[in-house]
């Protein structure tokens, strides 16, 4: 191999995949598990340093190979503890991660996508149109590098009785539609929860999906892990608006879909319903109770998410009495409802205001500008191309960048 030729990066296969390459280099497969546990349970990217493998395997992998987390370019923690990290992709685009505390555990929100195609109407990150699928490298890079920030390679500590780690929880929730870039993400998802790797339990790495249902229908012959679904409507018609992909795949069929691979879980496992309440849309009273309808014979947990606003869009947060109102209706129907907790709002790390930087390819974030240019709206006329400051929706001083 020419050292001008491209490496192969190691980071983002998984333990058959890895295994497969060491058996290509004519090595043992369990060179795979010890490469494995250097890169993602201690954070070592020099093959030179893994010490327990032989210095010829070494130098042939110094040559060919390489172990490259994708470049971070900002960092901005939150008054609240939250971190957000601004990711550099392949293609140019930038994505965001984020980092969410919490006494007993930290959650970590990683992007699949650089943007994303389905536009749903609440979310900030679909406004700046689709650029190009992350990589496996790039997915699980995300939770290698808050590892590798956070002290996540050093042994785990004590709390409560209980061992935690620091990033003990995984959400597929950044930016992008997990199912849709479904071979990377599946990958990322093996080493996620591989004993090899970072062994998170399935119930704690969760798939949020907008609805994709072909995709859905295949999960179960690649993963197990925990399932969230972006419903946000009681019925079709108001969900057509409000999330474009249930034109081609409606409620009916998505919750069959659901139903199907929890129902191919081998543990007791229900998925959770996510569903933002926007002032004047879809929290209502009526709302509540169709809802209530709709999943009654559909086991769930429901995860209300009060609307986080950004300069895109106009809708509004719902009032607390809305809120309240909404939650206690779900709650008499026997429902398990929680509200989600803004976090990060100041950073622009809430639920929905995702933004990155995306190298549009689509069009749509143009078409935006224009749009609200001919609407008469100057402020929102003047929309540019978000950066890595901007897209934060916040002033440099309300955040430490760190």
């Amino acid at each position: 191999m020419s050292q001008t030729a491209v490496k192969t990066n190691l980071l983002g296969m998984s333990l058959p995949m890895l295994q497969a390459y060491f058996e290509a280099m004519g090595e043992k497969p369990f060179r795979a598990v010890q490469v494995m546990k250097w890169m993602h349970q201690r954070g070592v990217t020099d093959f030179s340093a893994m010490t327990d493998i032989s210095h010829s395997l070494q130098q042939k992998l110094l040559v060919e190979a390489e172990v490259r987390p994708p470049i971070i370019v900002e960092e901005f923690l939150a008054a609240d503890g939250c971190y957000k990290w601004i990711v550099e992709v392949a293609s140019g685009s930038r994505v965001e991660t984020v980092f969410i505390p919490e006494d007993d555990r930290g959650t970590l929100c990683i992007s699949s996508q650089a943007g994303c195609t389905l536009d749903c109407s609440f979310c900030a990150t679909g406004k700046q149109g689709f650029n190009s699928n992350l990589t496996a490298a790039e997915i699980i890079g995300q939770l290698w590098w808050a590892n590798h920030r956070l002290g996540g390679f050093a042994p785990a500590r004590p709390h409560a009785g209980k061992t935690i780690r620091s990033v003990s929880n995984v959400v597929m929730m950044g930016m992008g539609e997990p199912l849709l870039n479904f071979d990377n993400v599946m990958a990322s998802l093996s080493l996620m929860m591989d004993d090899n790797a970072y062994g998170l339990s399935k119930r704690r790495v969760t798939i949020s999906t907008a609805g994709v249902v072909p995709a859905i229908d295949k999960l179960r012959l690649h993963t197990d892990a925990s399932l969230a679904v972006s419903l946000h409507a009681p019925n079709d018609e108001l969900r057509n608006q409000i999330v474009p992909i249930n034109r081609k795949y409606p409620i009916k069929e998505l919750l069959r879909s659901v139903a199907d691979y929890i129902d191919s879980l081998p543990d007791k496992r229900v998925p959770v319903i996510e569903y933002t309440l926007i002032s004047g849309v879809n929290d209502q009273k009526q709302h509540a109770q169709e809802l209530a309808a709709l999943l009654r014979d559909f086991p769930c947990k429901i995860n209300l998410i009060p609307f986080n606003p950004f300069s895109q869009s106009d809708y509004r947060r719902p009032s607390n009495n809305a809120i309240s109102n909404f939650r206690q209706i779900l709650q008499e129907a026997r429902f398990t409802v929680t509200v989600r907790t803004t976090r990060g709002d100041d950073i622009g790390a809430a639920c929905g205001q995702l933004v990155g930087e995306v190298v549009d390819q689509t069009r749509r974030s143009e078409r935006y500008r224009r749009a609200s240019t001919e609407a008469g709206n100057p402020e929102k006329g003047n929309f540019r191309v978000f950066t890595s400051a901007d897209n934060l929706a916040v002033s440099v001083d309300s955040a430490r960048r760190v």
